[in-house]
């Protein structure tokens, strides 16, 4: 992972392969962006024409846009990389508009060895989204690449330096630490995600979380194919017998002696999605890989709550099958009995995620946790009704639902809130059992949710995240945001865990 540091010395002092600065898009052009020493640094070394030059050479200060100019004479750096913020704001940047232009620029740096940051930031808050846009945009996954495609050239930013007049305060120093943690596992998460589906079985996606647990803290408690069907649980086992590899329920823990509250986080990890017999048509399957993003998601974020020492004890739970046809395969018109006992006609096999999240569901309400999130890759409704970067909150808790909307734009992911229309439930009556695992096509999104609701104990505070849209970026990257698997929702889940750390889990 990338190294960072924090320095208090002047842009033009810190060695480094190129030093980053910002510039603010004004009515006519480019513009130095107040509170910049490095930007005025630079505009003064060439004459006051910085602004000039970098309108010649066609910047125009837009989001994401990359600049590239030869450093003054007698800076410790050959290049400067000027990286647009967009509209300079009255009352200074946002976190969010920081961390994606530190992204953009860290992305355009892949295989320098070390940059240094200097975009507008001076307090803790701010500090810490530049740090975390670097090292987000630093990102790369080449671990299945032969040995003569990984060249330097395609390396990720060793070393990230960004400038701090105030780099010895405690606050800044705790926001860069932050940073780097939850940076890294955002990257964990995208480097399962990212992984190939004969190299993540879920017995393999079990092992990595055994493997990776005790660093951290972090208790792992896995139960097989024999441990699931001993106990009952017809959802998990159902999706996963018409596969050659076989399911897993993990249990992750990580607990504070101080903690006054408990979180449950559920994740789907259906670790490659055929659509089972319901089979999924040409141009659907290629990047289902990526449907066990909720369970890396929540993996991700025990994880992160641990070595962040946070207040609240969180147990994860991740749903592992592989959906696949095969003679033994489930079939529409099979009836599952799931953990809770409810019963529940198979009319899709291609809506398997919330047959494995409902199993995880009942099993993590045994424990009474105090709020309880599953995070999935759900459904495709909800990528039609919000687009591929936005994902849905659903809750019949409005006060639990805010919060968790909330607390997304303050980690700086799109999020919207969905309601839960009860005459929805009416599709989901099944003739033959309690239950079927799909109702009316309109609405499915917020269908789905209402099933797993009637598998989520009454009374219990409960928000559902599909993350079916921005799990997965098949476009060209933007931001800190790359190709492929984006991490969607750790950083929500590690904002939720420290919220509630601090005790503003409302009544």
């Amino acid at each position: 992972m990338t190294a960072l540091t924090l320095s208090n010395l002047p842009a033009t002092t810190v060695p480094a392969d190129a030093v980053v600065i910002g510039v603010a898009k004004g009515e006519s052009g480019p513009v130095l962006p107040a509170g910049s020493p490095a930007a005025a640094a630079a505009d003064e070394a060439l004459g006051g024409t910085l602004a000039a030059t970098l309108t010649t050479l066609r910047a125009k200060g837009t989001e994401d846009e990359i600049t590239r100019l030869p450093a003054p004479a007698g800076w410790a750096v050959p290049l400067v990389v000027a990286v647009g913020l967009g509209p300079e704001p009255t009352d200074g940047y946002r976190p969010e508009a920081l961390r994606r232009a530190a992204g953009a620029a860290a992305r355009a740096l892949t295989g320098s060895e070390h940059a240094t940051f200097a975009l507008p930031a001076d307090d803790a808050e701010s500090i810490g989204a530049v740090a975390e846009g670097a090292l987000l945009g630093a990102y790369t996954f080449t671990a299945f690449r032969g040995r003569a495609n990984v060249t330097p050239a395609g390396a990720a930013l060793a070393r990230i330096t960004v400038l701090d007049a105030d780099a010895g305060d405690e606050e800044h120093a705790e926001a860069a630490e932050r940073a780097l943690v939850v940076a890294e596992e955002v990257a964990r998460a995208r480097d399962l995600i990212n992984t190939p589906p004969n190299a993540l079985s879920p017995a393999d996606f079990a092992a990595v979380v055994e493997a990776a647990a005790p660093e951290y803290g972090v208790t792992a408690e896995i139960m097989d194919e024999l441990a699931l069907k001993d106990g009952g649980y017809g959802g998990i086992m159902g999706v996963g017998q018409g596969s050659a590899t076989p399911p897993r329920l993990v249990r992750v823990t990580y607990t504070h002696p101080s903690a006054a509250a408990t979180l449950a986080l559920v994740g789907k990890g259906i670790t490659y999605d055929s659509g089972g017999l319901s089979l999924k048509p040409v141009g659907h399957n290629e990047t289902m890989k990526c449907d066990m993003s909720g369970a890396a998601a929540v993996f991700s974020a025990v994880v992160a709550a641990a070595r962040l020492g946070l207040e609240v004890n969180v147990t994860g739970w991740l749903a592992l099958a592989e959906n696949m046809p095969s003679g033994g395969a489930v079939r529409p018109g099979d009836v599952l009995t799931m953990y809770s006992g409810k019963t529940v006609e198979v009319l899709n096999t291609d809506a398997e995620g919330r047959l494995v999240m409902a199993d995880a569901l009942a099993r993590a309400c045994e424990e009474s946790p105090d709020a309880l999130v599953d995070v999935a890759t759900l459904t495709g409704a909800m990528v039609l009704a919000l687009g591929k970067r936005t994902f849905g909150v659903l809750s019949e808790d409005d006060a639990f639902r805010e919060l968790l909307h909330e607390t997304a734009g303050q980690a700086g992911e799109q999020s919207w809130p969905m309601p839960m229309p009860p005459e929805l439930a009416e599709g989901l009556k099944s003739p033959v059992a309690d239950l079927a695992n799909v109702g009316e096509r309109m609405g499915g999104g917020l269908s789905a949710g209402l099933f797993l609701k009637e598998f989520v104990a009454e009374g219990t505070r409960w928000a559902h995240l599909d993350i079916a849209g921005p799990a997965f970026h098949e476009g060209a990257p933007y931001g800190y945001t790359p190709k492929g698997g984006t991490g969607s929702a750790v950083r929500t889940l590690i904002r939720l865990a420290e919220r509630i750390a601090d005790g503003e889990l409302a009544p």
